[in-house]
């Protein structure tokens, strides 16, 4: 009975999961966004099938474990040294505002420390997955635009453990002291000095690599060895699991194995990240959405023009030209698929009370699901503001030709209507009208003051105003005998 109850748990996640991420592709969608809505069906938000996270829980934290695997497996050291510079002093600029902008919201608003600079690590982090995805829809992935995107994306996956570590430092026993603050230093140095020498070389050899690739049962497996050998090792030393697993990538990445590891792990991958982003959606809380809607759609406002801005001012400031600068900072505009982990990570820790992680998680995913469509609206506003615009009602119009051209029509229809409306009632309401009321109901139904239809007893003005000025009205003979007095004429 149990092996029944797993078997339809496991079902349901499958099918609620292909099923949400074919939806998403068909909508030119990335597909994560997919999974995180199968997780809202599923969980106690949607229809109420999974309701203890525990059961995935797991699986989802070896899936995150796995996608930083995978960044350091896929990541071009060699491509990214290209644009080193732009990208180091880009995500640098990036987390020092938003560490800046937390901090001083802190001051104000009685935050802790460790709340505000958690937030800071969640704002300056962008989906790399969403991100690629939307540079492939533009064909924008092998430009400059592209190049330089992506290199800004790598930096902040590169950045990802040393906040990892600075929030474990900050969560640990006696605060954030001189040792965690050396450990943190001595990572990050070493991160950089591997991913340098790397980069500096050719490619290496793996160990037993002579009698692993080629076989499609060993491959995966050496894979999945490397990856969780080197993060339960880098735990052992008191560092976090995705710091070994990111550097296990990384030298997987500069072997001469590359592209074997790579083919044979993307099944497995794929099905740990689709568990990862279902256990988020699982999270995600629709009635507290609801209840909130207002503090939410505030904050996911605030976070997309903001960071928006943020990231093509520094741009801009690094020497971009605009067109360039605009399109990337839009692109980067949206909260990182690692901002779940630094959310999470911070609630494990106590740096953030649930109902914080909450509204963090909702924002997230909202950011994410709302991101190719704000890059759209961006662009068209930037094609018409360089061309000159002048009133919101002609930029609307060029924004949005046919839903406009709909409302307009709609709008048209409506205003008949209510006219002959406002007409029909005229009629049957003669001289039981105050005179205002009439002239303003002939004035909204678009007739003259002087129609020979609207002519009625307007009550006592009405007939004061008839009083002083009578009028004549012309009768079908009068025209006639008008017309022969012409001819005649």
């Amino acid at each position: 009975m149990v092996v029944h109850h797993a078997l339809t748990f496991i079902a349901l996640v499958a099918v609620a999961a292909l099923i949400c991420g074919l939806v998403m592709a068909r909508l030119k969608q990335p597909a994560i966004v997919g999974y995180i809505l199968a997780g809202v069906l599923l969980g106690p938000s949607g229809l109420a099938l999974v309701e203890d996270r525990a059961q995935i829980n797991e699986l989802a934290e070896l899936g995150v474990l796995m996608l930083v695997f995978l960044i350091g497996m896929e990541l071009s050291l060699r491509a990214f040294i290209k644009v080193l510079r732009i990208a180091l002093l880009g995500t640098l600029l990036q987390v020092a505002i938003s560490l800046a902008v937390t901090l001083g919201l802190s001051q104000l608003l009685g935050w802790p420390v460790g709340l505000a600079v958690l937030l800071g690590f969640v704002v300056a982090l962008s989906s790399t997955a969403v991100a690629i995805k939307m540079l492939e829809d533009i064909d924008e992935l092998r430009s400059d635009i592209g190049r330089r995107s992506v290199g800004i994306l790598i930096a902040q996956d590169l950045a990802v453990v040393p906040m990892m570590l600075t929030l474990n430092g900050m969560a640990s026993a006696g605060g954030f002291d001189v040792v965690a603050v050396i450990v943190i230093a001595l990572a990050t140095g070493f991160l950089a000095l591997f991913v340098w020498y790397l980069s500096r070389r050719q490619r290496i050899r793996l160990p037993m690599s002579r009698w692993v690739i080629g076989d499609h049962d060993l491959t995966p497996l050496a894979a999945l060895a490397y990856c969780f050998a080197a993060a339960a090792i880098s735990g052992l030393l008191g560092l976090s699991a995705a710091y070994g697993a990111f550097l296990a990538g990384l030298l997987v990445g500069a072997s001469t194995d590359r592209a074997a590891m790579i083919r044979a792990t993307h099944p497995i991958q794929a099905v740990l990240l689709m568990i990862f982003f279902l256990s988020i959606g699982l999270l995600i809380d629709l009635r507290y959405i609801w209840e909130n809607l207002a503090s939410v759609l505030v904050l996911l406002l605030i976070v997309t023009l903001g960071k928006t801005a943020m990231n093509v001012g520094i741009l801009r400031l690094l020497g971009e030209p605009w067109p360039r600068a605009f399109l990337s900072g839009v692109i980067l505009g949206q909260i990182g698929e690692f901002s779940f982990v630094i959310a999470a990570l911070g609630l494990s820790n106590g740096l953030i009370s649930i109902a914080d992680h909450r509204l963090v998680i909702s924002v997230i995913a909202l950011s994410l699901m709302i991101s190719p469509l704000w890059l759209s609206v961006a662009r068209r506003l930037d094609k018409f503001a360089t061309a000159g615009i002048p009133t919101l009602k002609e930029l609307l119009s060029k924004l949005y030709p046919r839903e406009t051209a709909a409302v307009k029509q709609t709008t048209n229809v409506a205003v008949q209507r209510t006219q002959e409306m406002v007409i029909s009632i005229e009629r049957r309401s003669r001289g039981r009208l105050p005179g205002w009321l009439a002239r303003l109901m002939r004035r909204f139904s678009g007739r003259p003051a002087d129609d020979p239809d609207a002519a009625f007893e307007d009550g006592a003005d009405g007939e004061e105003s008839a009083e002083k000025t009578p009028r004549t009205i012309a009768s079908p003979d009068d025209d006639e005998t008008t017309k022969a007095s012409g001819d005649a004429a």
